[in-house]
């Protein structure tokens, strides 16, 4: 039952955007240097899943060849309880379990391992692209939201590996595995459990959609809710609410959005309830009518009947594996889409152009050789705009439009190396923005700025 807990886990709203082939490709990439370790993990996969249908195909086999035979009362060619395949089929149903966690142990190790690494490229890669990123984008970007992209949607890179990925492989491996194993005991009981899926697989839908919207409301209550405490219980909010008389106000709107609130987390409490309620009468209802097909098929023909007590007990074992996962698989969609849409966040990141670049012949001055003189050539620079957007034009040479608010126009000056200069004007007058402008922490919009009489860029 691992993961089922997040079956109806709500999309947040910016997380619903169509897949971008683009984005699974580098998602692919990312993962490219780690391919073996990847491989080993999935095939580790592979194998525990299909290992979880040979012990109820072993039951089967201790009911039929080893403790109560077939119809005709022999258990392989013995008298029952043949004590000899009891202990073979025993052993191998205590051996199969330990090597089964052996190897899904060391696929949590690997899968961990992988998660992690590339925790830490993407982290290491974003860390040091926001470095290179200008100071313009630091200023105009929240500093929550930087830290979120850095820590929070990276750090989910490991669930993904762990968790999403390996999920839908074992699924789709023990629904597989487990229809083939119920096929080869018995296609007619293999029907008939089929042919319940529909209203299950409806059922689960329905379930699943009605509790993602009351998750969905209840994310966007809570939001509500803090936002309401954040903005009373600031020093503002309390003097706002101090000096104009506001308590009641607050406290009945605190009252009525906790209250709203507490509701939701009932309905989805319930709501849930009832999901594992619905599994649980299928897991109950579904048995019973194997049993009575089997006793029909039984009662119609004793002797013809391949329907043995080993047989049904081995089915209705499997059957029981069969529901959850394709309860899982139907998450698909919502769990890639989730996850992809963390990457994007990453990516959007990374594929950030930094806007202050070198020219190509760039060399960086050796620090002995620096003499230090600084020279501003006719600079005009202003804020508002990136520089690659930037078209500078004085206010007199386009007449018609209105004048543009430039920090900088048309600022000239030399500061001879060993010179003490002070820079001497109102505030907004550009000081700071000229000492910003000397280490290139931005762009100049037009002119240039020189140190030794080489331009900075």
């Amino acid at each position: 039952m691992r993961g089922h807990g997040r079956l109806f886990r709500p999309i947040p709203e910016e997380d619903r955007r169509p897949i971008r082939r683009s984005t699974v490709r580098r998602v692919i990439d990312t993962f490219r240097p780690y391919r073996r370790k990847v491989n080993l993990v999935a095939l580790a996969i592979v194998v525990t899943s299909a290992l979880g249908v040979v012990n109820p195909i072993l039951i089967k086999l201790v009911f039929d060849k080893a403790l109560f035979g077939n119809p005709a009362g022999s258990c392989d060619g013995t008298a029952c309880p043949n004590l000899h395949n009891l202990y073979l089929f025993a052993g191998l149903m205590i051996a199969i379990p330990i090597v089964t966690s052996a190897i899904g142990i060391g696929q949590t190790y690997l899968a961990n391992l992988v998660g992690l690494r590339v925790m830490q490229d993407l982290r290491n890669a974003l860390y040091a692209h926001l470095q290179a990123m200008p100071l313009r984008f630091f200023t105009t970007t929240r500093t929550g939201e930087i830290q979120s992209r850095l820590a929070n949607d990276v750090g989910g890179v490991q669930t993904v590996v762990t968790d999403t990925m390996s999920s839908i492989l074992s699924n789709v491996v023990v629904i597989a595995s487990t229809l083939v194993a119920m096929a080869l005991l018995s296609w007619q009981l293999t029907v008939l459990s089929l042919s319940m899926l529909p209203l299950f697989l409806w059922l689960t839908a329905k379930v699943g959609r009605a509790r993602r919207e009351v998750a969905t409301s209840t994310q966007r209550t809570l939001a509500d809710l803090t936002a309401v405490t954040e903005e009373t219980l600031s020093v503002s909010g309390i003097l706002l609410s101090k000096t104009f008389g506001r308590k009641r106000f607050e406290e009945e709107r605190f009252r009525r959005e906790n209250e709203r609130l507490t509701g939701l987390q009932i309905r989805q409490t319930m709501i849930g309830r009832s999901f594992f309620a619905v599994v649980g009468t299928f897991f109950s209802i579904t048995p019973a009518l194997v049993y009575l097909v089997a006793g029909w098929v039984l009662a119609r023909d004793p002797a013809g009947a391949a329907i043995t007590a080993g047989t049904l007990v081995s089915f209705t074992t499997l059957q029981s594996r069969l529901f959850f996962p394709i309860g899982s698989m139907l998450q698909v969609s919502t769990e890639v889409q989730s996850s992809m849409a963390l990457f994007d966040r990453i990516f959007e990141y990374l594929d950030l152009p930094p806007e202050i670049r070198d020219a190509p012949d760039a060399v960086a001055p050796r620090p002995s050789e620096v003499r230090g003189e600084v020279a501003f050539h006719d600079v005009w620079f202003r804020y508002e705009e990136p520089a690659e957007r930037v078209t500078p034009v004085s206010p007199t040479d386009a007449p018609g439009e209105p004048p543009r608010e430039w920090t900088l126009e048309g600022v000239s000056f030399r500061i001879e190396p060993g010179q003490l200069a002070a820079l001497v004007g109102p505030s907004g007058a550009g000081k700071t923005t000229i000492t910003y402008l000397i280490p290139r922490l931005y762009d100049v919009q037009r002119g240039s700025v020189t140190i030794d009489g080489i331009d900075v860029r």
